[in-house]
């Protein structure tokens, strides 16, 4: 079976496992957009995905997220940084991403604050929240998230759409499930605590192994790698 075929199948197969997510929890399919990963596809892998009609695509280092837009080159693709950002990538990475799910930290966020102004972007982020407790993960911790909300409310220039988190690994999907309630119940908190703020429509949560489990729990933006290419290899 050629590559377009395999990554047509498992593109279809994604976007039915969302819907049934969706119905079984009263959702309409459309408030659910699928990032497809490419950090580990081969770029004819991309190409493929690209041909079924599929515009928005994640990246992992804002390197890698350049060098893949310059080679598919094509102007209808909206590409996501959803790894970590290092400030001294802030500059080059705020034109090319149209929606940042990393912002782990205030020093980070002010940062990118500062070089939205000096580039006269209103760049779109996300905010990373860490609620399994892992050392290895970056992320705000909720507390220090909420202490630090009208630091964040005083930005002019980025627009703060929502939370993002990665649950902690397990075999089994519905482990991840309080995660994603936490950042749920985050986002409300958040909400009420500034009822004329950003309205936080955006939560990033779940991937290939989990992402049914947080389309239930309200994700708005799932990112799938694996399972867009499985078969190929």
């Amino acid at each position: 079976m050629s590559i377009t075929h395999i990554v047509a199948a498992n593109y279809r197969r994604v976007l039915e496992r969302i819907a049934a997510a969706c119905l079984r929890v009263g959702r309409n399919s459309a408030e659910v957009t699928l990032v497809a990963v490419t950090k580990y596809a081969k770029l004819d892998w991309v190409r493929a995905l690209v041909a079924q009609g599929h515009t928005e695509l994640g990246e992992n280092r804002p390197q890698q997220l350049f060098s893949r837009a310059l080679e598919i080159g094509d102007d209808r693709l909206h590409w996501h940084l959803i790894g970590p950002l290092q400030r001294n990538k802030v500059r080059s990475t705020l034109p090319a991403a149209v929606l940042i799910h990393s912002i782990d930290s205030m020093k980070l966020l002010q940062a990118i604050e500062r070089i939205a102004a000096e580039l006269e972007l209103e760049p779109r982020v996300l905010l990373e929240v860490n609620l399994s407790g892992e050392e290895a993960k970056h992320g705000f911790r909720p507390d220090e998230l909420v202490t630090a909300w009208e630091q964040v409310l005083s930005l002019r220039r980025v627009r703060v759409e929502g939370l993002m988190t990665m649950a902690a690994y397990s075999e089994n999907p519905e482990d991840s499930r309080p995660a994603f309630r936490a950042l749920r119940n985050l986002r409300d908190r958040l909400r009420l605590q500034s009822p004329g703020g950003p309205s936080l429509p955006h939560l990033s949560m779940g991937m290939s192994g989990d992402f049914e489990a947080a389309i239930e729990e309200g994700a708005t933006l799932v990112r799938i790698g694996s399972a867009l290419w499985e078969g190929l290899g």
